[in-house]
């Protein structure tokens, strides 16, 4: 079975052409489970926004990176109370869609490849900040924010505490941290390359962050686990 890259990309784009999918988009996982992907919810519009996402988008300040846009349903908003959001996604395919949907400034590329751009708000929704891959991983995330932000700037992000999971599906908790999970696309029966996400509950986050040398704040949490996080390097 031949691997490519953007089978994530093929189905945003399939939707955003027809306005539904002939096949599901799949995902599968290290934990056992095959889901398939709403891919509508990347397309929601403003009054579909969960409260932690409004919460977020409210605290956005200044010059705001959209980290991982998908197909720019922040940037739009943000763009419509005239902030100067520019929107960050690695997927050809959903730049391709942001552009064709009204987002201004797109720039295609990995977030560890950004160099040389300042930013008051650095943004990472819908678990955004899982492109950290690992503990260790996001470590090295929060150095190289470091580097993209402004004297003012801030890193908004949510995730979530996922240790349910091994419980639900009656798994061995592994030998590294539990967060860190596998996953691959599979779009009319091609499967994208593996790739890992993390989930970073609060008390790793907390301390993580203390290391590094950051101010947290966890700002919102719901019945899910999930939460909302502000942080700032300490002056």
């Amino acid at each position: 079975m031949t691997n490519y890259k953007d089978v994530y990309g093929d189905a945003l784009l399939e939707y955003h052409q027809t306005g539904a999918l002939k096949e599901p988009l799949l995902l599968h996982s290290t934990y056992g489970d095959i889901e398939e992907m709403p891919v509508e919810v990347f397309f929601r519009e403003d009054e579909d926004f969960p409260e932690l996402e409004f919460i977020a988008l409210s605290l956005c300040d200044g010059t705001v990176l959209d980290v991982g846009a998908g197909v720019g349903s922040h940037a739009l908003y943000l763009q419509e109370k005239e902030f100067a959001v520019t929107a960050l996604e690695i997927s050809p395919s959903a730049c391709t869609i942001m552009k064709e949907r009204g987002v201004k400034d797109i720039i295609q590329g990995d977030f560890f490849h950004l160099n040389d751009q300042q930013y008051d708000t650095l943004l990472f929704l819908m678990n955004g900040i899982g492109l950290a891959k690992t503990l260790e991983g996001f470590r090295h995330l929060l150095a190289h924010a470091k580097t993209l932000l402004t004297d003012k700037g801030q890193l908004l992000f949510d995730s979530s505490n996922i240790s349910y999971l091994y419980d639900e599906y009656k798994i061995q908790r592994p030998d590294y941290y539990f967060g860190e999970i596998g996953f691959q696309y599979e779009f009319n029966g091609i499967k994208g390359e593996p790739f890992n996400w993390l989930y970073l509950d609060q008390d790793a986050l907390i301390k993580i962050a203390h290391e590094e040398n950051w101010v947290v704040q966890v700002l919102y949490e719901d019945e899910n686990d999930q939460y909302l996080v502000r942080m700032e390097p300490r002056k």
